[in-house]
């Protein structure tokens, strides 16, 4: 802060989610990371039911338009409380529905308040499997071919010009949840029904043959691309599934990948146009495909990827020179000066 202060800054973890359990994790491990000479930091667990509280279990009190940007209502309000005092940044790290898809930021919005990641805009449209697709198709942006249903309606004709093997999705959920690999018509329809309990919106995706490789971005308007990295599956799983993510030793990541420079920059290239095109801010992990050694596919955009010390998103950060305390001093610095450029503007 310009006034030499220290930062107040609010974690926002847990969720509604049925990624709450990562997500507490991540919270917890951002918590513990930041630096306790520049940070008072206020936790923040939303509960599975959707609950809000401050430390020992105390409700909060959110006043939009408020001046005291406190979490915690003026009755009540002294130095002692937890969130009490004008919060600085939000720093959200919330999985999934109800947290990453652009709700928590539209919330903050109306409150007033900094906060680390995508806007409304972006992190309601890369939640959106289906709908981030046509945007990045858009501009040329190569990412597997799929079909789209809706409200437990499915057509298993259409889903023979996708053919199979092919991996059947919720549109707006994360960490492999709800998602099934499909190796053939018979097995379609206990797949469609999986992914239905999740969503009322459900892609049938082609199955591409390639090397995954992860990429993470760090900025605003200039944003930092880190190395590729290579996700390898270490455990028994077919796919890179929830098991494979999280179980210890379910994967293993190189990084830098062992790419040729030419494919390592096109990654970079296309991560970055992609972005900037899906008007991400702040933070995110973009995951690709590479097929036949040099063809780049874009899989999926993360605008609050998994953030423990040894999420992949950290970790490519830590190969390109930036240990995951430093990336968490970025994360803050780039939502105060995205806030304060978007307080120039007349609305």
């Amino acid at each position: 802060m310009s006034d030499g202060r220290r930062i107040r800054v609010a974690v926002l973890y847990g969720g509604r989610s049925s990624e709450h359990d990562i997500s507490v994790l991540s919270g917890r491990s951002v918590i513990e990371a930041l630096d306790p000479d520049r940070y008072d930091v206020v936790p923040v667990q939303i509960e599975r039911g959707g609950a809000w509280q401050l430390e020992a279990a105390r409700p909060l009190a959110l006043e939009p338009g408020a001046d005291s940007r406190s979490l915690v209502s003026r009755a009540e309000s002294s130095p002692a409380l937890p969130g009490a005092g004008p919060i600085d940044v939000v720093l959200p790290v919330l999985h999934g529905p109800f947290g990453e898809d652009g709700t928590v930021q539209g919330l903050l919005e109306m409150l007033g308040l900094p906060y680390v990641g995508a806007g409304v805009l972006g992190s309601a449209l890369t939640m959106d499997k289906d709908a981030v697709k046509m945007v990045l198709r858009g501009a040329g942006i190569a990412v597997a071919e799929s079909v789209t249903f809706r409200h437990r309606r499915w057509d298993a004709a259409a889903v023979e010009a996708v053919g199979y093997p092919c991996f059947v999705k919720p549109a707006r959920l994360g960490s492999s949840v709800g998602i099934s690999k499909v190796h053939g018509p018979e097995e379609l329809d206990a797949a469609l029904e999986l992914a239905f309990r999740h969503d009322w919106k459900v892609l049938v995706e082609e199955f591409r043959d390639g090397r995954e490789v992860e990429l993470g971005v760090l900025g605003n308007a200039d944003p930092l691309v880190s190395v590729p990295g290579e996700i390898l599956i270490a455990n028994e799983s077919e796919w890179y599934d929830f098991s494979a993510k999280y179980d210890d030793g379910g994967m293993h990541l190189a990084a830098p990948a062992d790419l040729p420079d030419a494919v390592s920059a096109d990654l970079q290239d296309t991560a970055r146009q992609a972005f900037e095109l899906c008007e991400c801010a702040g933070m995110a992990r973009i995951d690709f495909f590479v097929v036949g050694g040099d063809r780049v596919v874009l899989n999926e955009i993360n605008t609050i990827p998994g953030f423990t010390a040894t999420s992949v998103y950290a970790r490519l950060f830590e190969a390109s020179g930036i240990p995951y305390r430093e990336l968490l001093d970025r994360l803050i610095a780039l939502a105060l000066e995205r806030h304060a450029d978007e307080r120039r503007y007349e609305r």
